[in-house]
């Protein structure tokens, strides 16, 4: 009868044991939920800061850059040809 005692006191330790630990891991779950929100938001906030390699130069640079790239293709063809 005594082992049978002893043996629902270790059963209810463990019980114990486990409901902590799935309460830390609860805790633990939601902070990272939560920094992974955080995290989320400041990405969306760089992510809107940041802007295409073509909206950051002007119309009249644009103009430049698409002349020198038909420049150059035409170049490539003649070789070709």
């Amino acid at each position: 009868m005594a082992d049978l005692g002893s043996q629902k006191e270790t059963f209810k330790n463990y019980l114990d044991q486990i409901r902590q630990q799935v309460t830390l891991l609860k805790k633990q779950n939601k902070d990272l939920k939560r920094e992974n929100l955080r995290l989320k938001d400041k990405l969306e906030g760089l992510q809107k800061k940041q802007g295409d390699i073509f909206s950051e130069i002007s119309e009249s640079e644009r103009i430049a850059m698409r002349h020198q790239v038909k420049s150059l293709i035409n170049k490539i063809n003649k070789h070709i040809e």
